[in-house]
């Protein structure tokens, strides 16, 4: 039975526990995306989010706050700094999990952890694709009048080189 099973404890002592969050969570925020276990990455997503939504408002109570958890002061001063900018204006959802499939060694599920609003590939193709829906036009009406250009094109370039 799950009674009172709040979160996952992966296997760890709360100290151990919170080590390894933490540590994860200052990669995380460092790197922008990091590789990990699905288990470890929904974790992760529980213990950072709450981090993220404190780093928007920049007073000394939540910078000890949060050094409390993270125990790391380049960490801090990155979430603080970079990442406060781009989340100011998002009201929640920092963090993107994308699933990789199963690690080759214990066939583990393995995911990507990832701050949203820094991975440019996708904000580029979100951009693009909201562009691209605005122009649409009917298949076949785009068909048929390229069939026509294209038709009446060659035969009038073939009659002038003949005359």
């Amino acid at each position: 039975m799950r009674h009172g099973k709040t979160f996952n404890h992966l296997g760890r002592t709360a100290s151990h526990r919170a080590a390894l969050l933490s540590n994860m969570a200052s990669s995380l925020i460092i790197h922008k995306r990091i590789r990990t276990t699905l288990a470890k990455a929904k974790a992760l997503r529980r213990y950072v989010e709450p981090l993220i939504t404190k780093s928007k408002t920049d007073d000394t109570n939540n910078r000890r706050v949060v050094f409390s958890y993270l125990q790391n002061a380049e960490s801090v001063k990155e979430l603080f700094g970079s990442v406060a900018n781009k989340i100011a204006n998002r009201p929640g959802g920092y963090t993107r999990i994308l699933k990789l499939g199963n690690r080759i060694g214990d066939n583990a599920e393995m995911a990507v952890i990832e701050l949203v609003d820094f991975n440019e590939l996708m904000l580029a193709e979100t951009k693009t694709k909201k562009t691209a829906a605005k122009g649409r036009t009917r298949r076949t009406t785009k068909k048929k009048t390229e069939a026509t250009a294209t038709e009446t094109a060659p035969a009038a370039e073939d009659t002038t080189p003949n005359e």
